[in-house]
């Protein structure tokens, strides 16, 4: 089973140190969750996640339900093993991406209806499915089945969602047989303050051995999704991990964690190193551009990361341009290493006191002060970044 022990408390916000420990891995929070959807992080080997710094990663249920099946992947003798991964895994219980993939959703407290987004199907999830789902897939850590109501909504129908997640999260519990797995309870609420915090209560009420905070980075302002944490991480135990789901821009992890979550996923790193978007500490590059087809300089002349170490700008330009599968590899390669040692270095700046500094630098050397303001919005979930300039 899961433990996780907060280690330090920062003295200058709500942020933490802890250590997260599961049958797989020792994970020190706050951290960052590659998202391999289907099993894999795309174009990447176990190998290569462990030495970029990551113990845990996530895994989508609703995905690997569809294809291959959690029933084969069962009998490959679970994720870990069909996958080669010998870390942590999360897998969220697909709530979301029906939601946002599927066709023709019907939902009832009994459960939804949906369509594939792959081949049509229908298909019928309950609280007691998802839960089979999960505990055939094997992660050391599972979701209960939420409903993430899309925004803009109504307050009554964000209130029937706050309601519903509620009478799904009893029922998870009630389903569960798997004792070796942590599960963990979603806050649901969309943008209004009074309904997450009831959300949250009677989640905790419920009692699990961890806590995520669902329905946020679906295209609302980033000033009001911290407006959200703000008023929902103070309800959730200090003793539990918190995790804030789908949210991955590195400004939103660093403003995360100033606000007490420990830990984060999302699909930025990896799907902007497909389509040539790079993080650096002084922005992004776009390096399709033309202006680095003669460029020697790597992606970022402060990055260790071995694709900064061995090729330049020049050439992984030349390879997006060709669409060689190298130029996406080396690309994820080193956003991921971005994220891992923008996460490292949050957490030495939690352990000696010097945070707030750190979070002043970030935003300086970064040309991020209109996010820094609350000003900015997501174009789309975790999309791109307004303000955010490119180098």
């Amino acid at each position: 089973m899961m433990q996780y022990h907060v280690q330090q408390s920062d003295q200058h916000s709500k942020g933490r140190i802890g250590l997260l420990t599961t049958g797989h891995a020792e994970v020190r929070t706050p951290a960052f969750m590659p998202v391999g959807s289907l099993g894999p992080v795309k174009g990447l080997e176990p190998e290569d996640l462990q030495r970029l710094g990551f113990g845990l990663i996530l895994n989508n249920a609703y995905h690997l339900y569809l294809r291959p099946g959690h029933k084969i992947v069962a009998d490959m003798g679970g994720l870990h093993a069909f996958t080669g991964w010998p870390g942590a895994i999360l897998t969220d219980s697909g709530g979301f991406q029906i939601f946002s993939l599927a066709k023709l959703c019907e939902i009832t407290d009994e459960g939804v209806t949906f369509q594939s987004h792959i081949d049509g199907s229908t298909h019928f999830l309950t609280p007691e499915k998802a839960m089979e789902i999960e505990e055939a897939l094997g992660a050391d850590i599972i979701m209960a089945l939420d409903q993430c109501v899309a925004l803009p909504a109504d307050r009554e129908t964000i209130q029937d969602g706050v309601r519903r997640t509620k009478l799904w999260a009893e029922r998870c519990q009630a389903s569960r047989r798997r004792t070796d797995q942590a599960l963990f309870g979603i806050v649901q609420g969309g943008l209004e303050p009074d309904l997450r915090v009831a959300s949250a209560r009677e989640l905790v009420r419920l009692g699990f051995e961890g806590y995520a905070i669902g329905g946020l980075s679906v295209g609302e302002g980033k000033s009001d999704m911290y407006a959200m944490l703000d008023v929902t991480v103070p309800e959730l135990p200090e003793n539990k991990p918190r995790y804030l789901m789908g949210v991955g821009h590195p400004e939103d992890l660093l403003e995360g964690v100033a606000r007490g979550v420990d830990l984060f996923d999302c699909v930025v790193p990896s799907r902007h190193g497909r389509t040539g978007s790079l993080f650096t500490s002084a922005g992004r590059v776009v390096i399709k551009q033309a202006r680095y087809a003669e460029d020697e300089r790597p992606i970022d002349p402060d990055c260790a990361c071995p694709v900064c170490r061995r090729y330049s700008r020049a050439y992984l330009h030349h390879l997006f341009m060709v669409k060689e599968m190298l130029g996406a590899r080396l690309n994820t390669i080193h956003n991921l290493w971005y994220f891992s040692e923008l996460m490292r270095r949050i957490r030495e700046a939690l352990t000696e006191g010097t945070f707030p500094e750190f979070r002043e630098t970030f935003y300086r050397n970064s040309n991020r002060q209109a996010v820094m303001a609350g000003l900015a919005a997501c174009e789309e979930p975790c999309g791109d970044l307004h303000g955010n300039g490119h180098i």
